[in-house]
């Protein structure tokens, strides 16, 4: 693979982030209000491309997302020279770049930039701690006192890959995630109204509200975990439209989560049944490529 030794630096819009809104002065900041729903200005990121290949089908890149909140976030992009669109793609627990080489390929071929993020605490190359109850505890301590819980800044770097991807393309921008990626993705997409929709791959709420609850806490615990829960934002999504794929052989997430999840979502919403197992597979990228043919005049 050929690697291009030049960067490329720009810095995203001189605005930040703030539910929706854009501001030019406020500093980086986040809030959850009484029902658990989280609105912040997130912190600007500048962004660095690295180009390692450049060829008549694409240029794949990799991509340092830097702000002063949180360290560094790696991702990697691969964009056909006029794309109709973009995806932002959310991986699962594990997943890594290497396992996606196919998939960057053929939707660029179909005219689509595919950027892979890697989200912290992935076990990749972006630091961080791993979705549990460690990071749960951490997140909370630093919700008590205001700081930058891990999981909101993920939130942010998935708004800051939407605005790059924006800046640079001038293109609709999907987010796309799978399993515990799904979950970022889906509260990205309802607090980000400039994401174009989104899709959930063998994804379901994350449980935490309903065993806090169960376990009889009220309060900050309750509306911590209810900042957590895809379904607390799904209904937001809408004008823009929802997919959830779920496979009824899922041996990770039960097809049930799935239905629980998609419940919560408003129209317009698809529902599709896979037959996969758990998480992204070739089927899902043809029904997604398919629902974007009939939006966007696709290279097929």
């Amino acid at each position: 693979m050929r690697r291009f030794s030049v960067i490329l630096c720009s810095m995203l819009l001189a605005s930040a982030f703030l539910a929706g809104c854009s501001s030019t002065s406020e500093k980086p900041s986040w809030s959850v209000d009484s029902t658990g729903r989280f609105s912040a200005v997130c912190p600007m990121a500048a962004v660095a491309e690295e180009i390692l290949v450049k060829n008549e089908t694409y240029t794949r890149s990799r991509l340092t997302l830097h702000s002063d909140e949180g360290g560094d976030v790696i991702a990697y992009v691969a964009a056909p020279e006029h794309p109709l669109g973009a995806v932002v793609y959310v991986p699962g627990a594990g997943e890594r770049v290497s396992g996606h080489d196919e998939r960057m390929l053929r939707y660029t071929r179909a005219g689509y930039v595919f950027l892979y993020m890697d989200i912290r605490g992935n076990y990749g190359e972006t630091a961080g701690l791993p979705f549990g109850q460690q990071l749960i505890q951490s997140d909370y301590a630093k919700f008590k006192t205001e700081e930058w819980p891990q999981y909101y800044l993920t939130i942010c770097d998935l708004s800051s890959a939407q605005r790059y991807l924006t800046e640079r393309y001038a293109v609709p921008v999907y987010i796309v995630g799978s399993s515990n990626g799904g979950r970022y993705a889906a509260v990205a997409a309802a607090v980000d109204p400039d994401f174009a929709g989104y899709a959930g791959i063998s994804t379901s709420d994350w449980g935490i509200y309903d065993a806090f609850l169960g376990q009889g806490y009220t309060g900050d615990p309750l509306r911590f975990a209810a900042s957590l829960e895809p379904s607390t934002y799904i209904a937001e999504i809408s004008p823009h439209p929802v997919w959830i794929f779920h496979a009824r052989a899922d041996p990770v997430i039960p097809y049930e989560n799935g239905e629980q999840l998609f419940a919560h979502a408003v129209e317009p919403k698809t529902f599709i049944t896979f037959n996969g197992s758990h998480g992204i597979d070739p089927e899902v990228d043809d029904r997604l490529l398919s629902a974007w043919a009939q939006i966007y005049a696709t290279r097929g």
